[in-house]
C-alpha cells in the first residue's frame, strides 16, 4: 500500500504541513516517489507516523523521538525517565499551589511571602530539624507525647497536606504557642496533665447534650467529680483551650492522614464557665 502525504494526514489526523515537517526531518522518510516525483509512504511509515504523533502529544522532543523510531532507545526506557521527571514537576507544581493557597488566605507582606515559600522548599532533614526543635522545647523528654504529636509529611503529599504543613510549621515557630504546650506539660501535676482532657469530655459532654447550665448546682456537682483543685483546673483550662492547640491537632491529622480529631472546645468552654469564680 502506498500513501501520499495527504493520505497520511487524513489517516493520522495530522495536517499536511505537520506530515511534511516530520518527513523533512527524517522521522518518517518516504519509501519512494511516484512518476511525478511526489513522495510516497508505505504501511511502515504510516505506523511510524502514528508513533511520532503519540510521542509528540506526550511531550517528547524530536531528538528523543528520533532515537525511539530509529531503535536507539525503547519506549519503556524513555517512559521511565520521563515519568520520573514528570513526577518531580508535579511535586514542584504542588508546592507552588500550596504557596499560592497559603498566600491567598490573607494579604501577605513580601516577608510573609518569602517565609511561606521557604517552608515549602525545606528538605526532609530540615523539616525533621524544625519538628525536633519544636517538640523538644514544647514537650521535653516525653517520648510518648513526641510520637503522638510528630507530623510526618509524605514524600508525595497532597495539596491539602502541603497547605496544612505550611500552617503547622508556622505554629511550630510561634514562641507563645510553644510556651503554652510547655505549660500544659510542666506546670500541672502529673495526674492532671495526662488524662484530664478525656475525663472532662466524658463528664461534660452529657451535660452539654442535656443543656445543663454551667452556673448551676448540677454543673457544680459535675466539676466536683473531676476531683481537681479549682485553681489548678482554671489554670489548665486557660492553656488547653487556646485555639492554637486544637488547630495543631487538626493540621497534624491532615498531614499524617488520620481521622479528624474530636473538638473538645465546647466542653472546655462549658467547664471554664462552670469553674469561674
Amino acid at each position: 500500500m502506498r500513501y501520499s502525504i495527504g493520505e497520511l494526514a487524513r489517516r493520522t489526523g495530522l495536517t499536511v504541513k505537520a506530515v511534511r515537517f516530520y518527513s523533512d526531518r527524517g522521522l518518517v522518510p518516504p519509501s519512494g516517489r511516484n512518476t511525478a516525483g511526489q513522495r510516497r509512504y508505505d504501511d511502515a511509515a504510516l505506523a511510524r507516523l502514528g508513533l511520532v504523533r503519540t510521542l509528540r502529544e506526550l511531550g517528547l522532543d524530536l531528538a528523543t523521538i528520533r532515537r525511539i523510531v530509529d531503535g536507539e532507545a525503547t519506549v519503556a526506557d524513555v517512559a521511565a525517565r520521563h515519568a520520573e521527571a514528570l513526577a518531580v514537576e508535579i511535586r514542584v507544581l504542588r508546592l507552588r499551589l500550596a504557596v499560592w493557597k497559603a498566600l491567598a488566605r490573607h494579604d501577605s507582606t513580601p516577608e510573609e511571602t518569602r517565609h511561606v515559600h521557604e517552608l515549602t522548599r525545606l528538605s526532609e532533614v530540615e523539616r525533621q530539624r524544625l519538628v525536633g526543635d519544636f517538640l523538644a522545647e514544647a514537650l521535653g523528654d516525653r517520648p510518648g507525647l513526641v510520637r503522638t504529636l510528630t507530623p510526618e509529611l509524605p514524600e508525595d503529599p497532597s495539596p491539602a497536606q502541603l497547605d496544612a504543613w505550611i500552617e503547622l510549621a508556622g505554629l511550630m515557630q510561634d514562641a507563645e504557642f510553644r510556651a503554652i504546650l510547655r505549660e500544659l506539660v510542666d506546670s500541672i501535676e502529673p495526674g492532671l496533665r495526662r488524662d484530664l482532657a478525656a475525663q472532662v469530655r466524658d463528664a461534660v459532654t452529657p451535660a452539654l447534650e442535656a443543656g445543663v447550665p454551667p452556673r448551676s448546682p448540677e454543673a457544680a456537682a459535675i466539676v466536683d467529680t473531676l476531683g481537681r483543685d479549682p485553681g489548678e483546673l482554671r489554670k489548665w483550662l486557660v492553656a488547653v483551650n487556646d485555639p492554637r492547640r486544637e488547630r495543631y491537632l487538626d493540621l497534624l491529622a491532615v498531614i499524617n492522614g488520620w481521622a479528624a480529631p474530636e473538638s473538645l472546645t465546647p466542653a472546655f468552654d462549658w467547664l471554664t464557665a462552670a469553674t469561674a469564680s
